[in-house]
């Protein structure tokens, strides 16, 4: 675990629909939306003085871009005024492309929102039915040009891979596309089918085929190499940035371990040693703001055999990779000896992890397969 700062998560749970793939908590009824921003200030009131500065605020969803931008700003404002928020911290909002225009845009940068995530998911019209996605392709590189002509400092969008009916080149021509738009940051995903999500059933009932295992990996092994040679780093298993400034100063939070607060219906936290969840339900979130009682539903510390592995396999998932020493001096345990050293020298030979400046990293190869090697 580094010595960052915390993060503060903002879960906004709602869309206008909801997409096939979708494992995330989130509703259709908006009846309940005007109540939501009052509810996560005085969520953030439970917080006072129980967490140091955040240098990162991230609001996600969901579908943040349908809270109205008086709503988003009372919410920003309020939450500076409740939670310690340090200088020049990194403002991020999820949109989608469908919602954008230049008055919402402009009025984002004047609420202090540097980081723009959109979720443009793909560039095909197709592609974009089949994931149950609202907006079209064409919308979505629209709305790419609105962020860059609003002047936002960093840029950055979600691109889905590994699709059923998608081939190889297909998903290539798409990341031509997308380094056309000269992002600073790319979300590359393989698409994961969520238990209970649409797409599931129709897997289930053998509409959908899914491409197979060893073109799952030409799909990540080419999407990096593509990538990096077009000046991308590769950071962390799906995400590429224009060097290091470029990352997500947020999302590292969660893969090196760094405490991060979570508001609203959903939200995870996790302070260090104990992670804890808030109900996954909007009336009843409500319901405990409005009792004045927390909405948190239940919570795990972590035992010193979880937190190893799961420093492993956050760790993994990144370039940057482990910290020996740092690692030993949390864990008590030297990764390089004894049968753990064995394994890894294993893992050496077959090209899948190096050591280099104190580091323990997974070679690309490594990152394609990053959970199993968590193993060792």
């Amino acid at each position: 675990m580094r010595n960052d700062p915390p993060g503060l998560y903002i879960h906004i749970p709602f869309c206008l629909s909801k997409c096939g793939y979708c494992g995330f908590y989130s509703v259709t009824d908006q009846s309940r939306l005007p109540d939501l921003t009052e509810a996560l200030l005085r969520e953030a009131d439970f917080h006072q003085g129980r967490w140091e500065g955040f240098d990162t605020v991230y609001i996600g969803g969901g579908t943040p871009s349908l809270l109205p931008p008086r709503d988003l700003g009372r919410l920003l404002e309020g939450i500076r005024i409740r939670l310690a928020i340090l200088p020049d911290p990194e403002v991020t909002v999820e949109v989608n492309p469908g919602d954008l225009d230049g008055p919402l845009l402009r009025e984002l940068r004047r609420l202090g929102v540097n980081r723009l995530s959109i979720g443009c998911q793909s560039f095909d019209d197709g592609t974009l039915a089949l994931l149950g996605r609202r907006h079209t392709a064409r919308e979505a590189l629209e709305a790419v040009r609105m962020a860059r002509q609003a002047g936002f400092p960093r840029i950055g969008f979600d691109l889905i891979y590994g699709i059923p009916g998608q081939s190889l080149s297909g998903w290539l021509s798409a990341l031509e596309t997308a380094i056309g738009l000269e992002p600073d940051h790319l979300s590359c995903y393989q698409l994961t089918v969520e238990a209970g999500t649409p797409l599931e059933q129709r897997r289930r009932e053998g509409k959908l085929v899914f491409p197979q295992e060893d073109l799952q990996a030409d799909f990540f092994l080419r999407t990096s190499e593509r990538l990096e040679d077009a000046g991308y780093r590769h950071y962390e298993v799906s995400n590429f940035s224009r060097g290091p400034d470029a990352e997500s100063r947020h999302n590292r939070k969660y893969w090196d371990h760094t405490p991060y607060l979570g508001l609203g219906p959903s939200a995870h936290s996790f302070d260090g040693a104990t992670r804890f969840w808030n109900v996954r339900s909007v009336e009843d979130y409500l319901g405990h703001i409005g009792r004045g009682t927390s909405p948190a539903a239940a919570s795990e510390r972590l035992t010193p055999a979880q937190s190893r592995l799961e420093a492993l396999m956050l760790g993994f998932r990144t370039r940057r990779g482990i910290d020996l020493e740092a690692f030993k001096s949390r864990h008590g345990e030297d990764l390089l000896l004894d049968e753990t050293g064995k394994t890894i020298q294993r893992l050496r030979d077959e090209g899948l992890v190096e050591v280099r400046d104190g580091f323990l990293r997974p070679t690309r190869a490594g990152m394609a397969v990053a959970d199993s090697l968590a193993l060792i």
